[in-house]
């Protein structure tokens, strides 16, 4: 039986050990945290239960595929509500429109807010949607690819992304079908999940409209930190070992520089210098890419991407435990869209700028699961977009603005502001969570940083060395994450000898 040590017990690392939890090979995974989860853990305080990662959970089909590959069922380990609407998108002028679940209830949704012609566009529009995603989806998402050399051995999908208009403008794209420009923004803002302003995102990416508009939004019983605890559930019923509370400070070579496994700090089993060694015959590494080359394998030169890539814009997210009551309309998910669209983006991309005037999420999970909040109170989600460590900002003295600005801007809106306790992550705490300059959503998906050019999940120079993650294929967001660690688990099966899969 060979082993196999996944660094991480995140949505990569457990979605790649629930694909090798079955292959005949011992899988355990190690996790520096207490708890599982990765940047989706959850912080307790004073009766209010903190999601500290994604809000936004969609094609719930993926993550049965990853339970389902460990023997698991997802309905029995996750419990999950679909949200109707997805989203409540607020505009500048006072007018609304919610994203309703189903072809037909948004098709109404769209002709009562923005007129017959628009829900006339929305009817071509879908279509278009959803055949984008399924020549993506098997051709360059859910696929191991080893370059762009890889693209000729199927040159028929990329002709016909080519002619759908899959490489134009996703604004564009979106202008050309409806009139109203409210959706505009509603059908692109999903692009800055991508780290591109719609204007300058290819229209590929309106795969992510896709998961978002017409697949639906799901939220889980008791939160977004029950995914990762079902996943660890369903893996180590199918005899994955999870260890937390144990850091990995360095991948083990042989002297022919395969991979021989991973040095742990500290812990049960340490020798005289505080250090364990675990052995492996394959390492599978998620943590930021950037952050693995940096504090595991400091001796190698990163991809050229990784050392000098774009990076996607990052993100402010206040955390705050509130009494009081909701203001009337207000749904799980609510986009607040400011005046400036255009100009805010080129102050954010262009300049590393704050948004002069920024539009903002504001997620209340408490509506949807009373639990997560003491009686009488609400937890809040408040995410701002910002500049990643490579902009302008000073953080020292910007800290403290935005969380005025944002307590200032929940106040307009109506949302309760009687605090009982809060949390504040701006860039320099993610950077000090691990993530590489200051931003959870990785290398931006630019054309020259997407599919085969993206960072690879394996290690040429390491036999037996891969990676899960948004920082390798397929790229950023839950269902992409979920995408990597059964990407790296078939690296792993394929170098592996004696797999049973």
């Amino acid at each position: 039986m060979n082993r196999v040590v996944v660094v991480g017990a995140g949505l990569a690392g457990l979605a790649t050990a629930c694909h090798l939890s079955r292959s005949g090979h011992e899988v355990v995974v190690v996790e520096s945290q207490d708890q599982v989860g990765g940047r989706g853990a959850r912080l307790e305080r004073g009766g209010y239960a903190f999601d500290l990662g994604p809000t936004v959970l969609t094609m719930r089909g993926l993550l049965a595929d990853v339970v389902g590959a460990a023997g698991g069922d997802l309905d029995a380990l996750l419990p999950m509500e679909l949200l109707d609407p997805a989203y409540r998108a607020r505009f500048h002028d006072g007018s609304e429109i919610e994203v309703r679940h189903g072809h037909d209830a948004m098709r109404k949704e769209i002709e009562l807010a923005c007129g017959p012609d628009d829900a006339d566009a929305f009817d071509a529009f879908v279509p278009w949607l959803r055949r984008l995603y399924e020549v993506e989806m098997p051709h360059f998402i859910d696929r191991n690819l080893d370059g762009p050399l890889s693209l000729v051995s199927r040159p028929g999908p990329a002709a016909r992304l080519l002619a759908m208009g899959g490489f134009g403008r996703l604004g564009r794209a979106v202008e050309r079908r409806f009139t109203d420009e409210r959706l505009h923004r509603l059908f692109t803002f999903q692009a800055m999940y991508a780290g591109l302003a719609p204007r300058e995102a290819l229209a590929i990416y309106a795969v992510i409209t896709y998961m978002d508009c017409i697949e639906g939004v799901w939220f889980p019983e008791g939160g977004m930190a029950a995914v990762p605890r079902a996943l660890a559930r369903a893996a180590t019923d199918a005899g994955v070992a999870v260890h937390t509370g144990r850091r990995v400070t360095r991948v083990l070579r042989r002297s022919d520089g395969a991979v021989a496994g991973v040095e742990l700090d500290g812990g049960p089993g340490s020798g005289s210098d505080g250090r364990e060694a675990v052995w492996a015959d394959a390492v599978v590494c998620t943590p930021d890419l950037p952050v693995v080359y940096d504090r595991l394998l400091p001796d190698l030169r990163p991809p050229r991407a990784t050392r000098r890539g774009r990076y996607s814009p990052s993100a402010v997210v206040w955390h705050v435990g509130v009494r009081g009551d909701l203001p009337a309309g207000v749904r799980h998910h609510n986009i607040h869209f400011a005046r400036a669209w255009d100009s805010s983006f080129e102050a954010l991309i262009g300049r590393g700028e704050m948004m002069p005037d920024p539009s903002r999420l504001v997620t209340v999970p408490s509506l949807t699961d009373p639990s997560l909040a003491p009686e009488g109170g609400h937890v809040l989600y408040v995410l701002e977009p910002a500049p990643n460590l490579d902009g302008r900002v000073d953080w020292s003295r910007q800290r403290g603005r935005t969380r005025d600005e944002l307590a200032a801007f929940l106040a307009r809106e109506g949302y309760p502001t009687d605090i009982v306790t809060e949390e504040l992550v701006d860039p320099q705490d993610w950077q000090r969570q691990g993530m590489a300059r200051g931003t959870p959503f990785a290398l931006a998906h630019t054309f020259g940083q997407t599919g085969p050019f993206r960072p690879r999940n394996h290690e040429p120079r390491v036999p037996g060395l891969f990676f899960a993650g948004s920082g390798t294929v397929p790229g950023v967001g839950v269902p992409m994450v979920l995408v990597s660690g059964r990407l790296a688990a078939e690296r792993v099966l394929a170098y592996l000898p004696g797999s049973s899969r």
